[in-house]
């Protein structure tokens, strides 16, 4: 099982960036928990968005900005930040956890905003 997260990069505040997380060895089920988490240096890990059955939670720092969601084949996981901020810089990593609690993760991507 391997989760690939791609699409990070440097952008000005302001603008936009997709990522993407392709899952090998398995897909993102409507029954599992799957979502993103940031990390900037010096900080913990943090939730940004997810998915369980449907439903998407959001980080109130993220709300508006950031949209979650998976393709039809659930293959994919993306993140869709819009309106990017310099307190967004961050290592962004996906994460699938399943009903019986089995986690994955996948390697991170760095967002650097900054002009």
């Amino acid at each position: 099982v391997q989760l690939q997260a791609s699409g990070g990069g440097l952008v000005q505040p302001g603008g936009s960036l997709r990522l993407s997380c392709a899952a090998s060895g398995t897909y993102f089920s409507t029954a599992d928990t799957t979502g993103w988490y940031r990390q900037a240096p010096g900080k913990e890990r943090e939730l940004v968005a997810s998915i369980f059955n449907g439903r998407t939670n959001y980080a109130d720092s993220v709300k508006g900005r950031f949209t979650i969601s998976r393709d039809y084949n659930k293959i994919t996981l993306y993140l869709q930040m819009n309106n990017l901020e310099p307190e967004d810089t961050a290592v962004y990593y996906c994460n699938k956890r399943t009903r019986g609690g089995i986690e994955y993760w996948g390697k991170g991507t760095q967002v650097t905003v900054s002009s």
